[in-house]
């Protein structure tokens, strides 16, 4: 979606429609959440002080977010890209990778699908929307950018060395300031600069990161659309009421976002091993320090300590924080619950989809969880639980099967 959360603003009250928006506080510690483009012609940019919009801006009109609003929105938009697919990998609220190969609609060019859903975008909501189309999500998501507002751009396997060649170093995904700035002094200010790297190189310099790069210069990016995102991780942060350099103040500020942290990560019920920090400095400058450990980061007595000691690596007396965030990443990994670790399991699964028509697939177990509940996805309509005498010789123990199909023919272990 184009300027998503000012579009919608602008939609809903007339008087908005042409002028200069932006979507956040005008408070003298306010930040811009989203911006119009007709601000964007200002200079105007989403994470921007307030009072620094407004130096650009003269005339720039603040409103309020409305977040159960955008929500909502976002939810009517999704019921539109289900018409054609349920392949559907959100990135935020107003973006989102579909993949269309096997659309339900039958239509044969990715294209024409982008073009029916930018106009029931138009027509049933009144909002305009961008698309890229391409053969893989890094292209798509840079042909999505290309031609805002209101763009469609497609990029095709042939002319995708060609577009990448000429493209700056800082639209790359994964690329940011820093990173851009690391590159630049390499020498690398385009995609073909980048693609005469080595992976050798990259890889020494950026590390895991690095074959990401090296393989987007070529045009390569194997990652499929994931209908269900795991989540990677769980943070907040607190803008402060007025800069702070006393320790005593830092600490206490640092303590109330763990405790909000505590609370969000009990809620969503992650659990993960590594301990973010994020300083942002009055000057809007920021950075960020990592710690991990083995045991999993779930409460207070763990989190907090760890927090204090990232804060040790920040100097902050003489740059006064305007910003605290704390987030905990590195999900922990279930192991498999079996008595010999090294097993592997698979099946020959016969399954029916609604036209009747049988399937014989043979497909990976993908984990096996707490009592041993075996999760078996994508696989047919229905879950269905069975129980399986072939799997209790394998386990020696009571098992159930948890899988989306009509019938087991069978299971076997496969050992590594």
């Amino acid at each position: 979606m184009d300027a998503f959360y000012a579009s919608v603003e602008q939609r809903d009250n007339p008087e908005l429609r042409g002028k200069p928006l932006a979507v956040g506080h005008a408070e003298q510690r306010g930040v811009v959440a989203a911006a119009s483009y007709e601000a964007r012609k200002y200079g105007v940019r989403s994470a921007m002080a307030s009072q620094k919009a407004k130096r650009l801006c003269p005339d720039l009109i603040f409103v309020h977010g409305r977040m159960d609003v955008y929500k909502s929105v976002s939810r009517q938009i999704h019921e539109i890209f289900h018409d054609y697919t349920d392949i559907i990998e959100p990135l935020s609220l107003d973006e989102a990778f579909l993949d269309v190969t096997d659309n339900k609609r039958g239509i044969s060019l990715a294209v024409d699908i982008a073009k029916e859903i930018k106009k029931r975008i138009w027509d049933n909501l009144n909002l305009i929307a961008s698309a890229g189309v391409s053969y893989n999500k890094f292209l798509a998501k840079i042909a999505s950018d290309y031609r805002k507002p209101n763009g469609l751009c497609t990029i095709h396997p042939s002319q995708a060395l060609d577009f990448i060649a000429r493209l700056p170093i800082e639209s790359f995904w994964g690329v940011g300031p820093v990173t851009a700035r690391k590159m630049h002094t390499l020498g690398i200010h385009n995609g073909l600069q980048l693609r005469e790297c080595s992976g050798e190189m990259l890889t020494r310099q950026f590390g895991k990161a690095g074959m990401l790069y090296y393989e987007f210069a070529r045009g390569i990016d194997n990652r499929p659309v994931e209908a269900v995102r795991i989540r990677k991780s769980v943070g907040c942060e607190h803008t402060l009421e007025k800069d702070i350099s006393r320790k005593s103040s830092v600490i206490i500020e640092l303590y109330h976002v763990a405790t909000e942290l505590i609370g969000r990560l009990e809620r969503s019920g992650f659990k993960g091993n590594t301990l973010t920090l994020k300083v942002k400095f009055h000057d809007f400058n920021q950075i960020t320090r990592s710690l991990s450990r083995p045991e999993e980061l779930t409460t207070l007595d763990k989190i907090l300590p760890l927090a204090k000691e990232l804060l040790k690596e920040v100097e902050y007396t003489e740059h006064p924080i305007r910003l605290i965030g704390l987030s905990v990443s590195n999900p922990v990994k279930e192991e498999a619950h079996t008595k010999d670790r090294k097993l592997k399991y698979d099946g020959i699964v016969e399954y029916s989809f609604i036209d009747k028509k049988d399937y014989r697939k043979e497909f990976p177990v993908h984990s096996i969880r707490f009592e041993y509940l075996y999760d078996i996805n994508q696989l047919g309509q229905t879950p269905y639980i069975i129980q399986t005498q072939e799997l209790k010789d394998i386990l020696d123990t009571d098992t159930r099967l948890h899988i989306r199909s009509r019938r087991v023919h069978q299971v076997r272990a496969l050992r590594e």
